[in-house]
């Protein structure tokens, strides 16, 4: 039997697995199984939380809903500093390790602030052609890859035909992206709406296409932080930054996390 916690960070949910004690050795099938909402517990990924090596109190594991294993992700990053906190005992300040690099989360009730991991291959306005129709996008690798698309309304985009083509774009090819669709609403605020590979359809929110979309939206806008950003769940993320034209640094993300239930299950 499998015990595990359920968790959401601004709708984007999780199961959390304590595999301290090293044990825990999942299948991508297993995974799947899982996170199923029909014949699961259901979530968009698994995080797994691990012993922490190299001055890290732990290590997280995260693995998309296809089974494959991916190098970050900010809103289960958030879930994963609460979960170690209470299963673990972990500090109100936490770092850990995760495939994306050093990852520190301060704590406060039930928001986190982590410090994000170094930000790579800022790319703006990639003309690309989607469905016979010339598109410019922007691309930055914040933590994973992502594609930002500004548009005047993000209500109205077809988000899983529009994201499934830009994500399997052959420019952004083998990893593929996850794409998000940003909609200005105030001078510092955003609307977003994500698809998300690994779970391939759109996602109630997605922590590092947060920071993504803000960091494109402040160097298309030349401005800087805090940046608000509002998610398809209505939860409203911050991102603040320091910002030299076009390079950021010392990006934070700060949101919810919150528990669901516990439970267990055979695997």
């Amino acid at each position: 039997m499998l015990r595990f916690t359920k968790m959401n960070g601004a709708g984007n949910d999780f199961v959390m697995i304590d595999n301290r004690a090293g044990k825990v050795r999942l299948q991508p099938e297993q995974i799947i199984r899982i996170c199923d909402r029909h014949r699961g517990v259901g979530a968009d990924g698994i995080l797994l939380l691990e012993q922490g090596s190299n001055g890290a109190d732990f290590r997280m594991r995260y693995y998309n809903r296809d089974g494959g294993e991916a190098e970050m992700c900010g809103n289960g990053a958030r879930c994963f500093a609460r979960f170690a906190h209470k299963v673990a005992d972990a500090p109100s300040n936490i770092s850990f390790q995760t495939p994306a690099g050093l990852i520190r989360g301060e704590l406060r009730d039930e928001l986190v602030t982590l410090q994000m991991s170094e930000l790579k291959d800022l790319r703006l306005n990639v003309a690309i052609e989607v469905d016979g129709e010339d598109t410019r996008v922007h691309f930055i690798n914040s933590g994973v890859p992502h594609v930002v698309v500004p548009v005047a309304r993000a209500d109205v985009v077809h988000v899983f035909e529009r994201g499934r083509a830009i994500r399997r774009h052959e420019m952004f090819a083998p990893a593929g992206a996850n794409v998000n669709f940003i909609e200005k609403r105030q001078q510092h605020r955003i609307f977003m709406r994500t698809y998300e590979r690994g779970v391939e359809e759109e996602t109630l929110a997605c922590g590092t296409g947060v920071v993504a979309s803000a960091l494109i939206f402040a160097a298309i806008e030349k401005i800087n932080g805090p940046i608000d950003v509002i998610v398809k769940s209505g939860s409203q993320l911050s991102v603040d930054f320091k910002r030299d034209g076009d390079k950021f640094t010392s990006v934070t993300l700060t949101g919810p996390a919150e528990f669901a239930f516990e439970g267990t299950m055979e695997i």
